[in-house]
């Protein structure tokens, strides 16, 4: 429920943002899609990229051109400027333009209008935003709120006109408390949520994506001092290990869950070693699973077609050699893949 198809991070991420164009990352999307079917993830929300790259993905997938799973794509990520999203961050900015709306970048109510009808121009599914800084952005903090209240209430209301749920992505505290009274649907690796965000989320029923495995994915890369840039890795080491601790918090808590992994940030094709560590921070395995089907299917609105096995429905189905109650890794090794009643992977 939370990947990024076009990117898989190494130490040369970051000079690959200025030499890379959209057709590079377009390139490797189509074989980090098909990864991602044949893991058996039949559906993903893809959160974030640049050149419409993931919505060019859907559209060829939904025609049979290339292999992979049915895409629900935000197109670019919305973001203040500076902040985690703002693709200028780090440059040399008397080499760039200040980006705005048409590039995701909001600074007003008036600028957050124009962002979500942007993205409905370049054709996305939902919409995401950067409610707090992130982590793996070249900027400072990774926790403070980015955007007022004000500002994110008129993206979900704009969003809701165009049939839009949102998606915030959400480090700090406040940052999280914002998206949700202003209306999110769903907040992404929430690290630092505390008790109050816990009961905002219960009460207006707002998902938690929490991405464990990319947190120990980062905290696990700054471990090397040359892997990220001198102003990421002390970042990656703080948050990168609490997501999993407050997943299990939250999860006792009474927050709605869907399954989500940050995929992109670790490589694609591993999205199931996420069930996991969801039981090992004490939810049971059948919950896990649902967080994955039926859970992740209606935080997609899409639940009358996708999210069980009932009659009437799209017949997507995955099978493993064994039983997941008992233990939980067996879905990190998928047999049989079938998408819309078609088959694509068996084990014959």
């Amino acid at each position: 429920m939370h990947v990024h198809l076009s990117s898989e991070y190494s130490k040369n991420s970051y000079q690959e943002k200025i030499s890379l164009n959209a057709g590079d990352y377009a390139i490797r999307a189509v074989s980090k899609a098909e990864k991602t079917l044949m893991a058996g993830f039949t559906s993903v929300r893809n959160l974030g990229d640049s050149g419409g790259v993931s919505i060019s993905l859907r559209n060829a997938i939904k025609k049979g051109i290339v292999i992979g799973p049915r895409i629900f794509s935000s197109g670019t990520t919305i973001a203040s400027s500076g902040g985690h999203g703002d693709s200028t961050n780090s440059l040399n900015q008397s080499l760039t333009s200040d980006p705005g709306p048409a590039e995701g970048v909001v600074n007003s109510v008036k600028d957050a209008s124009k962002a979500v009808r942007f993205r409905y121009k370049e054709g996305a599914d939902l919409i995401k935003i950067t409610a707090t800084g992130g982590v793996l952005s070249n900027a400072k903090n990774s926790q403070n709120p980015q955007f007022t209240e004000e500002e994110i209430t008129q993206i979900v209301n704009i969003a809701k006109d165009y049939g839009f749920k949102v998606a915030a992505h959400a480090h700090g505290s406040e940052g999280i408390k914002r998206a949700v009274r202003a209306g999110v649907h769903s907040i992404e690796h929430g690290t630092l949520m505390d008790d109050e965000g816990m009961r905002l989320m219960r009460e207006k029923g707002t998902y938690y994506v929490p991405t464990i495995i990319a947190g120990l994915w980062v905290a696990e890369k700054a471990k090397d001092p040359d892997f990220f840039p001198e102003l990421v890795r002390p970042k990656a080491a703080e948050i990168g290990p609490q997501i999993k601790g407050t997943f299990g918090k939250a999860y006792q808590a009474g927050v709605k869950i869907a399954y989500g992994t940050d995929t992109g940030v670790s490589a694609h094709g591993n999205n199931a070693t996420e069930f996991k560590h969801m039981v090992e921070a004490g939810m049971p395995p059948m919950k896990a699973i649902q967080s994955a089907t039926v859970e992740a299917a209606k935080l997609l609105g899409e639940y009358e077609q996708l999210g069980s096995l009932v009659e009437g429905k799209v017949a997507d189905i995955i099978a493993v050699n064994g039983n997941p109650v008992e233990d939980i890794t067996i879905l990190e090794e998928v047999d049989f893949v079938m998408k819309s009643g078609r088959v694509y992977k068996s084990p014959n």
